[in-house]
């Protein structure tokens, strides 16, 4: 949500924010801007819309001179999308210039102050009132007036500000919202994500909360929030470049969909040594595992339903009872914790603002937390008691696809190693789960090598209307992810039930061609979840089952079948997922849309 980034050095300052703007476009916004100092004065281009009308605004940043700058992608939150409400905002003299991350949330009543003072504010937004605010406190050093403003500031902030007064720096600070510093011989960066300043530079500091930055193009120092200064390590990025770039495909969805393969297998084979599962992040005894009496997964959207689904996973081989909480509700329902519990918390971002405090209301428990995430050294990784990272390398559609199933990777590992400390799971039945786990990535390749009937059925059902996905046991987590993922791209309403429940009201809604995916892979339950595909399609439903290759016998209820290879029946999520991830991005296309950056939607939903 949102992005930031800014450049001080020794080249033109324009052209390289609008490329690391351009990096950050994955991250969902309506509106894009920035501020270059000339020398004499500070100059702002800001439009609504794509970063590509910036471009043409500014002539790909030829009309703004200057080595120092500020650009951001806003997503609207206060005041609609529009010119002025994007970033960057100036102050009544334009003289400072700032762009934010976040949500002030006590910028009414600030607003109200500088009103009477005799401000006068051009936008809705909350982040005039910073510049403003600056503008009020200033007393001629940059970084005192920062410090001074910070002080009267409630909410979560990334911010980035340039001032004609101090015009050979840039002032960041970070606050529960993403933001790190890069680092080259031709100049300092800032940047709410890594992709944004990887053509320039690997050499990064991860701001913690709370941290000012002063860059120069010759240097950076890092205060706290009495401007006494910190030392802090710098930290290289392994990324390729081309990591964040398409490669060919399409689409940045396409591209992550077939690096699925290896997001597992790198989620995995580090941590299968001499045929036994390690997870040498996880610093917990046998005697402390032993001692767990529940476990919370908590998270939001994708990585909710990957919860769901491990769920399943450890119930069934640690014999430990699992909730899965939405992040959002969980902080507020007053969950009952004790030391015999553990909270897993999984965000492919680390630094979900939902996930994030729902995190930290567990550890005011005194509860252990282990955090399932992909991005090193985020909020999220930084503040939990132990992480386990999925490795799954960058990834820029907006809508999950690699992130999801090295989170459920993540899981599996996770069910074996409690199933195999605590001893509920037997040494055969380990041995053969642990093999099964590591061909899983090669099934994965075999099932993305054929992908033409996928796209024939998506072409088909362009016009559809609705949707429901049913599944019983570990299929209705996978159901759940499905119909997200249709809905998120194709913008096409879809549902997911477990299918028990059909009978329970659903059913009503099925009438004649509406589509019903039934996910058929738990081989215990296939005469159930048949049942059900029989009920709709009597009603006049086409259904659309997607079920283990030798199940063929589903044929004679089901109008169109995608088969998987068959795996082991806790394993087969990472399966199911990608013919429907398949689906979904073919309707998209076939439909016109945006793939990678569909409509409201944000990568890192940074603010509650």
């Amino acid at each position: 949500m949102c992005g930031i980034v800014g450049y001080i050095g020794n080249q033109e300052a324009a052209p390289i924010l609008l490329e690391g703007l351009s990096k950050l476009e994955y991250r969902g916004y309506d509106s894009a801007g920035i501020s270059v100092f000339d020398g004499e004065k500070i100059n702002v281009i800001k439009t609504k819309g794509k970063i590509k009308n910036l471009r043409s605004l500014c002539h790909d940043g030829a009309d703004l001179k200057g080595t120092v700058g500020i650009g951001h992608t806003r997503w609207a939150t206060h005041g609609a999308p529009s010119d002025v409400n994007s970033h960057p905002h100036l102050n009544a003299g334009e003289t400072i210039s700032v762009v934010h991350n976040g949500i002030i949330e006590n910028y009414l009543t600030l607003k109200k102050k500088l009103e009477n003072k005799g401000y006068v504010f051009q936008s809705e937004t909350d982040t005039e009132v910073v510049a403003q605010m600056m503008d009020y406190y200033f007393d001629g050093d940059i970084l005192s007036t920062v410090a001074k403003v910070l002080a009267r500031l409630e909410g979560s902030y990334a911010l980035g500000i340039l001032c004609a007064d101090n015009p050979d720096e840039i002032i960041a600070v970070k606050k529960d919202s993403p933001l790190i510093v890069g680092l080259s011989d031709d100049g300092n960066f800032i940047a709410s994500d890594i992709p944004a300043i990887l053509k320039y530079t690997r050499k990064v500091y991860i701001l913690e909360d709370g941290e000012i930055v002063r860059l120069t193009k010759d240097g950076v120092t890092i205060y706290n929030m009495d401007l006494e200064p910190v030392h802090k390590e710098v930290t290289e990025i392994m990324w390729d470049v081309s990591a964040a770039e398409k490669g060919g495909y399409e689409h940045f969805m396409m591209k992550e969909i077939h690096e699925q393969p290896k997001a597992v297998r790198d989620t995995i084979h580090p941590r299968v040594k001499d045929g036994k599962i390690v997870i040498d992040e996880l610093h917990m005894s046998e005697e402390q595992l032993k001692e767990i009496h529940r476990i919370y997964i908590v998270a939001c959207g994708s990585a909710y339903h990957a919860g769901v689904s491990g769920k399943y996973v450890i119930e069934q081989l640690s014999r430990i009872p699992v909730e899965v909480d939405l992040a959002s509700e969980f902080r507020y329902r007053n969950p009952i914790l004790d030391e015999h519990c553990l909270v897993i918390i999984i965000s492919q971002s680390g630094e979900t603002a939902d996930t994030l405090a729902a995190m930290r209301e567990a550890k005011k428990h005194g509860v252990r937390t282990l955090a399932v995430v992909n991005v090193v050294g985020s909020s999220i990784a930084r503040e939990a008691d132990d992480v386990l990272y999925t490795w799954a390398g960058p990834e820029i559609a907006v809508a999950t696809t690699k992130g999801y199933t090295s989170q459920l990777a993540a899981l599996y590992l996770l069910g074996m190693y409690l199933g195999q400390t605590r001893r509920t799971l037997s040494q055969e039945d380990y041995e053969q789960m642990l093999n099964e786990l590591e061909i899983l990535p090669d099934k994965m390749e075999k099932l993305l090598e054929s992908k033409e009937d996928i796209q024939y059925l998506a072409n088909r059902y362009i016009g559809l209307k609705n949707v429901f996905f049913l599944g019983r046991g570990i299929d209705y987590a996978t159901a759940l992810e499905a119909s997200l993922k249709l809905k998120e791209i194709s913008y096409v309403h879809s549902e997911a039930y477990a299918a028990g429940e059909l009978k329970h009201g659903p059913i009503a809604l099925i009438e004649k061609g509406t589509l019903v995916v039934g996910i058929v892979t738990q081989e215990a339950l296939y005469g159930k979840i048949v049942s059900n595909l029989v009920e709709v399609k009597s009603r006049g439903a086409f259904v659309l089952a997607v079920t283990n290759e030798d199940n063929t016998a589903i044929e004679k209820t089901a109008d169109f079948v995608f088969y998987v290879p068959k795996t082991m029946p806790l394993f087969t999520g990472l399966m199911a997922t990608v013919p429907l991830q398949l689906f979904a991005y073919y309707v998209a296309v076939a439909k016109g849309y945006d793939v990678d950056q569909p409509r409201n939607l944000a990568k890192s939903v940074t603010v509650e």
